[in-house]
């Protein structure tokens, strides 16, 4: 079952669970739910921004209670973490803010932040900001850009040369991000 067909059948609750794990795809899928009439705009984006901004806290908590914890140490040992921890102790109020927009830091930013001296009220009112902003943009970008969504998609419903062309990207991006996976775990 593809993320719209998700965001269709469930709406909004779709868009908060989807905002809390998968992120970006999720909450434009309900902007583009949202262009449809399917759910409400303000529905939508209130749905991703309290699913990312719970997520978040719950990942901060996480990385606060557990910072010496096995698989917290685990996760310390990845660049990511790293870098995300440097990025804290230089800027802590702009990288609460930024982290969710910056790719590959999503997830492990929170646990990061948790396991640093950042006070819980600093890190709950950043982050509150910016999941709203976030969940206000991407929802955004999903309902702004619906038409031009449906034409394409109805373009490719008619062309199937075109879809061809989309599944051979599609594995080729598959294959390249595989090879880089097996690339990173060789080194």
């Amino acid at each position: 079952m593809t993320i719209e067909a998700l965001v269709a059948r469930w709406g909004v609750a779709a868009v908060f669970a989807g905002a809390a794990l998968e992120g970006e795809a999720a909450v434009t899928a309900g902007g583009l739910l949202a262009h449809q009439g399917l759910i409400s705009l303000p529905g939508a984006m209130l749905a991703a921004a309290l699913g990312s901004f719970l997520a978040d806290q719950g990942w901060f908590a996480f990385g606060r209670r557990f910072r010496d914890h096995r698989w917290v140490v685990k996760i310390r040992a990845r660049p990511a973490f790293q870098r995300a921890v440097a990025l804290v102790e230089r800027r802590p109020i702009g990288f609460i803010f930024a982290f969710r927009f910056l790719w590959g830091l999503r997830t492990v930013s929170p646990i990061a932040i948790g396991t640093t001296q950042v006070p819980l009220r600093l890190y709950a009112a950043v982050n509150f900001a910016s999941a709203a902003t976030w969940g206000v943009l991407f929802t955004s970008i999903g309902y702004l850009f619906g038409e031009a969504f449906e034409e394409v998609m109805g373009r490719l419903r008619h062309d199937a040369r075109l879809w061809w062309l989309v599944g051979g990207l599609l594995a080729a991006g598959v294959l390249f991000g595989a090879w880089r996976w097996y690339q990173g775990r060789r080194s």
